[in-house]
């Protein structure tokens, strides 16, 4: 016990218990149990290989399809579900809804690269916490994982981009393509007067892949040139959505 001070008789006042731990000794903190659902193999690897780089996080293993994953979720029962929103199958969100009649408690993380308003109403009504982008960042993933919460959901800047832009085209009835994160921060540089050299340059990337990118992007907005491709990317709202990120 730990001496807190002298009572009236002269002796030690105790009231506060050492603990059975060393000065010094630290206590082992359980890690975050992850679930990962996904029909990609070698994606679904990746992560798990990062996640158990992380010390409070750990990959319990990992599933193809809707129906391989409830029954690995029976048997693990994680703490979080990372789960692809297109599966062979059916979609991550019929799944979510099996897992959290079962578990509410559980936590899910749906990953899409194309996002419809009506997926984000129905995995907000069964609460999902966090939709983020395939080909996002894993700092964000690892971010989400620790921090996001049942009650709210959280939703990838870029996600809302795209939905913003597609509202605002069934409004127009225009029709506006989908681009990757990497292909919007192409685009950027492109809108800012960057030739593939000082884009390639300023994200990191390879020439090559930065020529891969513009020749997607030109396509994807039908143009001709990078600056066809800007100006079709301004008109339909493109590049304000994204810089206003």
């Amino acid at each position: 016990m730990i001496p807190l001070g002298a009572g009236s008789g002269g002796g030690q006042i105790m009231s506060v218990f050492e603990s059975d731990l060393d000065i010094g000794q630290t206590v082992a903190i359980k890690p975050t149990t992850v679930l990962i659902i996904d029909d990609h193999a070698t994606f679904a690897e990746l992560l798990a290989g990062a996640l158990n780089r992380e010390e409070d996080l750990l990959s319990v293993g990992f599933a193809c399809s809707v129906a391989a994953g409830i029954a690995l979720w029976r048997d693990l029962l994680p703490d979080v579900v990372v789960m692809d929103f297109h599966l062979p199958d059916g979609t991550g969100i019929t799944a979510a809804e099996r897992i959290l009649a079962e578990q509410p408690q559980t936590r899910i993380i749906m990953l899409t690269g194309d996002p419809t308003p009506e997926a984000l109403e129905r995995a907000a009504g069964i609460g999902i916490c966090a939709f983020l982008p395939k080909d996002g960042s894993l700092a964000i993933m690892l971010d989400t994982l620790r921090h996001a919460r049942r009650g709210s959901m959280v939703v990838h800047p870029t996600l809302l981009a795209q939905l913003v832009e597609r509202r605002r085209a069934r409004i127009n009835d225009v029709p506006v393509p989908y681009l990757t994160p990497r292909e919007m921060e192409v685009l950027c540089r492109m809108a800012e007067g960057s030739d593939v050299k000082a884009s390639s340059v300023a994200l990191g990337i390879s020439q090559n892949t930065c020529r891969g990118h513009v020749k997607t992007i030109l396509a994807k907005l039908g143009a001709h040139s990078q600056l066809e491709a800007v100006v079709t990317a301004r008109k339909l709202g493109l590049l304000s959505a994204y810089q206003a990120l």
